[in-house]
């Protein structure tokens, strides 16, 4: 039997992420023991009852204090609070790691509020679903996907290779990169798709409304796709555009000048424009299928776990 990574980790937040962490580490043994904590009443009764984690702590101390590896998977706004609300309890080395779609911001956040007997591994794993909360974690979420480290000033070579391991453990592929160039690459790759998501399905609310047309009834596949990503947890989403502003605005920037240039093309009838930009982006889907990061099936490849 293969020697576990850790004795004991702690996951502060029992969402998706979190609960699917807790149940992967425990599928594939990990770690001896895992430790839960959520600050929300009804999730930490619902994780109990689930039983994905080996304990349930009730407070953050009690969760922290024997964790070699802790794992933050709370929105991004609440990272530096979660961090905060443990820091005084953990261990001499131990290892602080969190999942955020946004790094620059929520480093500069954790680094004022965490204690030096401490190291921090910055970190994002891009998987996911529209489904939230405890129920919807599966252990199988991150096989095949990536996951992203950002080493900062306080991550030590040993902790990175050791917060690696463990999403190569679950199944994922890991690259590191800077957190400035991490925030960019999400924002155009993540983060604008799910802005537009939201502004179109709103869109197509209003026009429901407005009109009495029959826009829902009659929604094709594409537009259903949008639906599921503009479904996804409204918190999290916030607090990633608040805490990556600058990335966002400038992919966005770049997005609506190239929605004006389709603009004029559909004005001028320039079909031979239009042709090439839809060959160039076909190809590129293309790319992404050969690179197995999706399938030729609808509902972007995401996997569920279960249907509602």
């Amino acid at each position: 039997m293969t020697e576990p990574l850790f004795d004991t980790i702690a996951v502060v937040g029992l969402g998706l992420i979190g609960s699917s962490v807790a149940r992967g580490v425990k599928a594939r043994g990990l770690a001896r023991r895992v430790v839960g904590y959520d600050s929300s009443t009804q999730v930490h009764k619902r994780a109990k009852e689930l039983g994905f984690c080996d304990s349930v702590a009730n407070t953050p101390s009690e969760a922290v204090k024997d964790a070699e590896l802790v794992l933050i998977a709370v929105p991004v706004g609440a990272t530096a609070d979660a961090v905060k609300s443990v820091a005084s309890h953990l261990r001499e080395g131990a290892i602080v790691t969190e999942v955020g779609s946004v790094k620059a911001a929520v480093i500069r956040q954790v680094l004022a509020v965490l204690p030096s007997q401490a190291v921090f591994v910055p970190g994002h794993p891009i998987a996911g679903t529209e489904h939230s909360g405890p129920d919807a974690g599966f252990a199988e979420l991150f096989e095949g996907r990536w996951a992203i480290l950002t080493p900062c000033e306080r991550s030590s070579e040993a902790a990175v290779a050791k917060v690696a391991a463990l999403w190569r453990g679950l199944g994922s592929a890991v690259e590191t990169m800077t957190p400035e160039h991490h925030d960019i690459v999400l924002a155009i790759t993540s983060h604008i798709p799910h802005l537009i998501a939201f502004n179109i399905v709103g869109t197509a609310a209003d026009v429901e409304e407005v009109t009495q047309s029959e826009v829902i009834k009659f929604s094709a596949g594409g537009f259903r796709d949008f639906t599921r990503i503009a479904a996804s947890d409204p918190v999290m989403w916030r607090d990633v555009f608040l805490n990556n502003k600058e990335a966002v605005l400038e992919m966005l920037g770049r997005f609506s000048e190239d929605l004006a240039a389709l603009q004029r093309m559909i004005r001028w009838d320039d079909g031979t424009a239009l042709l090439e930009l839809f060959t160039r982006t076909r190809a590129i889907r293309r790319g992404i299928i050969e690179a197995g990061q999706d399938t030729q099936e609808a509902d972007f490849g995401r996997p569920h776990g279960h249907e509602d």
